[in-house]
This record gives structure tokens, sequence and C-alpha cells, in this order.
């Protein structure tokens, strides 16, 4: 009875014992322990630290984050970026407004100066003869209508003169509409009947007013018909063609004006409009000719602006008023077009955008934007390569 009471009693300690031991030993965390990997703001996910703290921007705690958790908000969370006011200033940060206002470019372009198309004649021979006496005797010289370009001697034209002056009724009718297929004008029919009939040559006058470009005919050589003798150009009114590409189109209408220069008349400029947009594009450059109107009075006696010669040009253009930011503010990533948008205080969103035509300090906004919405135009590219790291770290 002894021995069993003795056994129970040792039994009751070591278990005490044994109780009091482990209850007085700590407990062990070394298993279940994580280190958080950054504290991040929930208000403001953007805003990260790698210690306990609040947040810059509205002073709440910041929150944990452990390995394998997500960030809070991290797919908006990897496009903001936010910087502390000392950051903006040595970054030089600047911002502007998305406005609705016309857009304005000046689209420099290069071309020719040719004649119009329309006021250029070739002159050929009527009838076959001999070019007794040559007036337009050299390339450039300036003809009014109906000057005298020349001199020729035609038996067959001869003969029909004859016959006009002494036929009458409708013989002489249908002889004066002959003596019009051999070149004659009506003045110079009606003029037979009290010229000289002695005279042996005709006058060949010339149709337009212009400048002799050609001749190919020389006093004393015999012509054939249908030979050509003069070529005439009306340099009054000038064509300035230039080459514009498909993106010009967009920007491009009837009626705009242009200013042209040449480095032929350094320092002066000629006004003129858009007449005609050629609808038929080269395939292989994708362009297509622009004429602009020029007029080109006589001064001093000669043209100021010569034929075929290279000039610039520049097209004023103002589109109405759209949506536009300044072009510094976009960045272009291949297709795709980014903003950063000031969010809130020192934070910068990146934004896409779908941009339209390009002014010379503007851009049309399609979409992505509101007016008045706030955009970085300096500053915008190391505020993306920071947008980038924090891509980079994000988990």
């Amino acid at each position: 009875m002894k021995t069993l009471l003795t056994i129970l009693l040792t039994t009751a300690l070591a278990v005490t014992g044994s109780w009091i031991f482990f209850k007085s030993q700590p407990p062990s965390t070394t298993a279940n322990e994580r280190k958080p990997l950054y504290y991040q703001s929930a208000m403001h996910p953007w805003i990260k630290s790698d210690k306990p703290g609040t947040c810059t921007i509205c002073g709440m705690t910041l929150t944990p984050i452990y390995p394998g958790e997500k960030s809070l908000n991290a797919d908006s969370a990897e496009n903001v970026v936010t910087l502390t006011q000392n950051q903006v200033q040595v970054l030089n940060v600047q911002t502007a407004e998305a406005k609705i206002q016309p857009l304005t470019r000046s689209l420099a372009v290069a071309g020719m100066i040719d004649d119009d198309a329309r006021r250029h004649r070739l002159i050929s021979a009527y009838v076959d003869g001999r070019i007794e006496k040559l007036y337009a005797n050299h390339h450039g010289i300036e003809v009014v209508a109906g000057q005298p370009l020349a001199m020729i001697y035609s038996p067959a034209l001869l003969q029909a003169q004859r016959e006009y002056r002494q036929l009458t009724g409708e013989l002489k009718t249908n002889t004066g509409l002959r003596l019009q297929q051999m070149g004659l004008t009506p003045e110079q029919i009606q003029n037979l009947a009290t010229e000289d009939p002695t005279t042996l040559s005709t006058q060949l006058l010339a149709p337009l007013t212009g400048t002799v470009v050609n001749h190919e005919v020389y006093e004393g050589q015999y012509v054939t018909t249908g030979q050509k003798l003069f070529e005439i150009a009306d340099f009054s009114t000038m064509w300035f063609q230039f080459i514009a590409y498909e993106q010009d189109m967009p920007w491009l209408h009837l009626g705009q004006s242009v200013s042209v220069t040449t480095s032929s008349l350094p320092g002066k400029s000629f006004a003129g409009t858009i007449s005609f947009i050629d609808p038929n594009f080269d395939e292989s450059t994708r362009s297509t000719k622009i004429r602009v109107e020029l007029p080109n009075p006589l001064i001093d006696g000669r043209r100021e602006l010569l034929h075929k010669l290279y000039a610039d040009g520049i097209v004023a253009i103002t589109s109405p008023a759209v949506l536009t930011i300044p072009r510094t503010a976009v960045l272009q990533t291949g297709a795709q077009a980014l903003v950063y948008l000031n969010s809130a205080g020192s934070a910068y969103t990146q934004t896409p955008v779908k941009i339209g035509r390009r002014g010379d300090t503007l851009v049309e906004v399609l979409s992505g934007l509101e007016p008045g919405d706030k955009v970085v135009t300096q500053g915008n590219l190391l505020i993306d390569s920071q947008a980038e790291l924090n891509r980079s770290f994000t988990p």
C-alpha cells in the first residue's frame, strides 16, 4: 500500500512539473513569423514605404504587404507616380490644362512655279508656205493677242484670198469659212476688201497675250501644214504646284491661303490660294499635287515669277475648336499615345489617349481626357521612367 502511494505521488509530481515547465516556456514563433515586403497606403496605393508609417497625403496608417499578397489596387498603382514637392521642383515638372480651342498649323511645302496650262498654246502652220518675215524671233518675247508673229507666203492661201474678193453671196461665205480653216481670223477676212490686192504675204497673228517660250522657225524657212511654229504661255497668272502626302490631306482644302517664296527673289513672298487638289494619288509615293494660283503682273517689262522656278510655300491652317493639349505632353510608344495626368497633389497617373491632328504647338485629343484635365508638359519622360521602375518592383 505504501509502495502504491509512493508511485502515485511521484507520477503526480512529474506531471505537475512538466506542466509548469511547458507553461513557463515562451511560444515559439520562428516557423510562423513573416516580414512585410513594404508598407502601402490603402487610400493612395502609389504611396509605398519600406518601414511602418503614415500616408504623406491623408495621414492614414500604412498597411503591411507580405510575400505572396497582391498590392492594394496594384493595377492602378503601377501607373501612378508620386513625387515630393522637392522632386517636383528639381525635375521642373510643369502642367497644362486640356482646352477646347482652334488648332493651328503652318504646313511647309515645296514645289515648282509653272504656267497656267489652260493658257498655253502651240501655234502650227495651217497651210504650206515660206516664212518671209519673223517678228517673234527669240524666246521670252512678250506678245499681245492679235500681234503679228510672222509673215508667210502661201500660194494656196493667196489664191483663196483672191477668190474671196471676187465672189459674192453664198460662194463668198463658203470661201470665207475656208480662209478661217487656213488660219485667218474673222477680222483679217473682213479687211481683205480694203487691203492691197498685190500683197503676196499674210500675217500670222498671236492668238493670246503671253510670252513666246519656244519658236522653231526662221526667216526663209519652208513649212508644211501642221508643222509646229511657236509656243506661247500666259505668265500673268502662275501655278505653284506642290506635293502633298496622305497625312497632309486632313489639313488642306480649296481656298486656303498660301505664302510662296523663291530663292530668286529673297525677302519677297507671293500670296495665293489653293485652287485645285488632284484626286489621283501616286501609288509609289502616296502623294498628290496641289495647285496654288499666283498673280504675276509685269514690272518694268518683265515678270517677277519665272517659269520652272523651284519655290517653297507655307500653308496657314486654322481648324475649328477641338479638345487640345500641348504636343510636349504626348509620349508616343508605337501606336499607343500616353500622357501623365496630374490626378491629386503630386501624383501623376499614366493615361492612354487617342490623338488626331498635330498642330504647331497643340495636338487634337479624340478620347481619354476631358476639358480642364491637367497633363504634364515638362518632366514627363522622367516620370515615365519612374513608372517603369514601379512596375518592375511590383509583385
